[in-house]
């Protein structure tokens, strides 16, 4: 078992971290969307511990942070469209998936080998920060086990990861509550990935955008069909729920619900309570209830609510 250190987001705390990760260690940090899993993506070392700590497939490519736009253009080649939703998204939650530059510098492992890499620039200072102590992009998939709940808080980073990762960056400050948006540039614009940045904001920067519908193979980060999925069952849609569920509410409607995505209705509050109310759900359901989830509507943040939702609910042996 690995001793985890615990950091708080000092400058010197910050650099231990960024000392760790540059000799080929794993560190979570907080982003604006979800924890991060964090090692020096040029580090073979290190990617293969951030695979080993989650349990990940080895075909399931990473996401790669960056400290600024310049960083970026080092290891994508960026055409019209990816500069002008750099423009307009980053820092933020959108990741572009890009051609990879053949110098970029990347452990192979982080694009499982293939030509093209996701690349998001946060917006949270403490990720920013850490970067740049690193001196090199962070890949960093969602800090939690493979499959299961994302981490939005640290208490549950340490439940999850705890003796597996050599260190824990100590800062709850996920306010979007959701991973990022994953755009493909690589061609027409497709999503890949529901996520921070609705569809409605990306079409009215670039126009129509198609939306991918479950390939067969994995060409991008978030595309598992069972993903975010808490130990009991899930059931999406329940206007009723059975004598044996957990019902997650949303909207004012939900008398008698255990608990809610939002009261009011509000997506973003959804968005940002959605894995803190399967986990805490989870911890209700015990060993024979299942959780269930009021609907939740197709629109806006809705779309990446549900995408959640749904991969909670498939069948985990997909």
């Amino acid at each position: 078992m690995t001793t985890t250190r615990h950091f708080d987001v000092s400058d010197s705390a910050i650099e231990a971290a960024a000392r760790l990760m540059r000799n080929g260690e794993v560190v979570a940090f907080p982003t604006e969307t979800v924890y991060g899993l964090g090692a020096d993506a040029s580090s073979p070392a290190g990617i293969e511990r951030i695979y080993e700590a989650k349990g990940r497939p080895r075909h399931n490519p990473l996401i790669i942070h960056v400290s600024d736009v310049e960083m970026a253009r080092r290891m994508a080649h960026f055409n019209p469209e990816a500069e002008l939703a750099a423009a307009s998204f980053w820092p933020g939650p959108l990741t572009l998936l890009l051609p990879k530059r053949e110098d970029a510098g990347l452990a192979t492992a982080v694009t499982a080998g293939m030509k093209n890499v996701a690349i998001r620039f946060p917006s949270s200072s403490v990720a920013q920060r850490l970067i740049r102590a690193v001196g090199f992009p962070v890949a960093a998939p969602s800090a939690n086990r493979s499959g299961k709940v994302t981490s939005t808080r640290f208490v549950e980073v340490v439940r999850q990861l705890d003796g597996r990762i050599s260190g824990i960056v100590e800062e709850d400050i996920c306010d979007h509550g959701l991973e990022s948006t994953i755009l493909s540039l690589v061609g027409s614009p497709i999503i890949l990935r529901h996520g921070s940045v609705p569809r409605e904001a990306l079409e009215a920067l670039l126009g129509p955008i198609d939306e991918d519908t479950g390939p067969q193979k994995v060409s991008a980060p978030g595309q598992l069909k069972s993903h975010y999925a808490p130990e009991a069952a899930v059931q999406m849609n329940v206007d009723r729920p059975a004598a044996n569920m957990v019902w997650v509410g949303f909207g004012p409607e939900c008398e008698g619900c255990q608990l809610t995505l939002s009261s009011s209705g509000d997506l973003q509050e959804a968005a940002r309570n959605l894995y803190t109310a399967m986990s805490e759900a989870d911890a209700l359901a015990g060993a024979s209830d299942m959780i269930a989830f009021a609907p939740v509507p197709l629109i806006g943040l809705g779309r990446a609510i549900n995408d959640r939702l749904r991969r909670a609910a498939a069948p985990r042996c997909a």
